[in-house]
């Protein structure tokens, strides 16, 4: 029948491009993009503890890490390396769609199936904005973060029904960051690593740093929202700030440098567990 060999052809497809973000280069390239993850957060950590010490430095979030790379010894290699693994590491995560698209076929599993690649794509997304950041540091042409989040938010407060736009954004944004939370505090975060490849003794320190880190990521993540929601709300686009404005914030606060502290701690810890999943790798989201 022409509709089964024309699905049989897109399964063949699909086959030759999964072969490709299967081959052990592309493996081994987004292990090094899991490395420099981790080590963005590690430097994100860092720069966040200079701030509630109240240390001048760059911003403590993705933008400041790159920064601080730039300006150290090699910098322009090390933000290609960055870039170019980042940029593996979101094929290799895009990957596993090619896996799970039959099931968009299936009614039955449609629904399940649709999450699953959901998750497969929006992790993708997240690496490869930060290796596109990375590499657009390499050449020149980095810019900050939170100075163009505010231009396209006034921006699109100008339009009609911006107001709207960028609340509903505002909510998608504490919706990751509730999500993330959930992760950190269920430990859902573990599927993300091969636990038949790892040492036993070593599962339970893994998980514990994890649920640290998710945990942190999800505080400073749901507050971004918070800030882009009162943006909205008050058509004030100086409220709306990336996560150097969380920090700020949480920073802003009594007993502020000691929440920020701790808030730094949890990306140091993300960034420890982004290492331990370098080295064992899992990317299926659904098991």
């Amino acid at each position: 029948m022409p509709g089964r060999s024309l699905l049989e052809r897109v399964h063949d497809v699909v086959e030759r491009a999964r072969t490709v973000t299967d081959h052990p280069w592309l493996t081994h390239l987004a292990r090094a993009g899991l490395i420099a993850y981790g080590a963005v957060h590690l430097l994100i950590g860092y720069l966040a503890v200079r701030m509630a010490c109240r240390l001048r430095g760059a911003d403590a979030d993705q933008t400041g890490a790159l920064q601080t790379v730039a300006g150290g010894p090699g910098g322009r290699v090390l933000l290609w390396v960055i870039g170019l693994g980042m940029v593996a590491l979101a094929v290799w995560q895009a990957g596993e769609v090619l896996l799970w698209w039959r099931g968009l076929l299936d009614r039955a599993h449609r629904a399940r199936t649709a999450v699953v690649c959901a998750k497969c794509l929006a992790k993708a997304v997240v690496y490869a904005v930060l290796g596109v950041t990375a590499v657009l540091f390499a050449v020149g042409a980095g810019y900050e973060a939170d100075e163009r989040l505010q231009d396209l938010t006034d921006e699109t407060l100008l339009i009609p029904g911006g107001a709207v736009l960028v609340g509903a954004v505002a909510l998608g944004v504490v919706a990751v960051g509730l999500y993330t939370l959930v992760r950190g505090f269920t430990g859902g975060f573990m599927r993300d690593i091969d636990l038949p490849a790892a040492p036993d003794r070593w599962e339970p320190l893994i998980e514990g740093i994890g649920r640290v880190g998710y945990v942190a990521k999800g505080i400073a993540f749901g507050l971004v929202g918070v800030l882009l929601g009162r943006a909205a709300a008050s058509a004030d686009v100086s409220t709306a700030t990336g996560l150097d404005g969380a920090m700020t914030a949480i920073a802003g606060v009594e007993a502020g440098p000691w929440l920020l502290t701790a808030v730094a701690v949890g990306f140091a810890a993300f960034g420890v567990y982004a290492l331990a999943r370098a080295r064992y790798p899992d990317r299926d989201p659904s098991s």
